[in-house]
């Protein structure tokens, strides 16, 4: 079966909520290289500085990092860029996460809020901690920000209204129940291979890490397979204006 195309021409803005610098640049950030050359705003909110992710000091890590995460915005086209401090690697999901989703969401009004699974188990083994607390906690600050009476401060203090995002998408891999795709054949792919290079000094602590312009075209050229194209980006794509799966046209009638 080939899977659709997600519905983009209803997109103006779509957030990006990940826990590290670098979550986006694993094949997620050609797909927004497209989406920014069609003219849709994409901001990212990164949820830590990544500092527990190489052997340097703490801060030394993060400035580095952040720095890097800067310059593979850059390569594709994303300004907007909010990066939090909460603990890298003990990541916890509660409150104060959703909290701080939520008001990124009320401050930037996506479209599309796209975040991270939260399941234990991924294709690659078991996903780390950190991804699955941000999936999660985002997951839920999407339904959060549309409720004027969740985190009521950030209305009543903040002057941010609340918002209701329509789309939450996820990332989606062959065989595990992806349900769009994005062409990135050609420029939006190559923009992904830069973004991710922009991580040099990351990568390079990285024992074997395989160079990014052999890996991330592994995964598009298989992805691109579902769609019948070239190479493509997936995703589980969650619409928040459609009516429950559970009801059959026969139960509506």
């Amino acid at each position: 079966m080939i899977l659709p195309a997600l519905p983009e021409e209803s997109f103006r803005r779509v957030l990006c909520v990940v826990a590290h610098p670098d979550d986006m640049e694993y094949g997620t950030s050609a797909a927004v290289a497209h989406w920014t050359a069609r003219g849709i705003e994409v901001g990212y909110l990164l949820l830590t500085r990544g500092e527990a992710g190489m052997p340097n000091p703490p801060e030394e890590t993060a400035r580095l990092r952040v720095a890097e995460q800067r310059a593979a915005c850059a390569v594709v086209g994303v300004e907007h860029l909010t990066i939090l401090e909460h603990p890298d690697g003990v990541l916890v999901y509660g409150l104060d996460l959703r909290r701080d989703i939520c008001r990124e969401i009320r401050r930037f009004k996506p479209d599309v809020v796209l975040g991270t699974g939260w399941e234990i188990e991924a294709p690659w083994g078991f996903d780390q901690a950190d991804h699955r607390a941000a999936g999660l906690a985002t997951l839920d600050a999407v339904r959060d920000a549309g409720n004027r009476w969740v985190f009521p401060e950030q209305v009543d203090e903040e002057d941010l209204e609340p918002h209701s995002a329509r789309w939450l998408l996820l990332p989606g891999l062959v065989g595990t129940g992806a349900t769009h795709g994005v062409e990135v054949t050609g420029e939006p792919l190559r923009r992904g291979i830069a973004s991710l290079k922009a991580h040099a000094a990351y990568l390079a602590a990285l024992p074997d890490h395989p160079a990014p312009e052999d890996l991330i075209p592994k995964f598009t050229a298989m992805s691109g397979k579902t769609i019948g194209v070239e190479h493509a980006v997936l995703f589980r794509a969650h619409d928040f204006q459609a009516p429950p799966e559970f009801f059959t046209e026969d139960e509506q009638d």
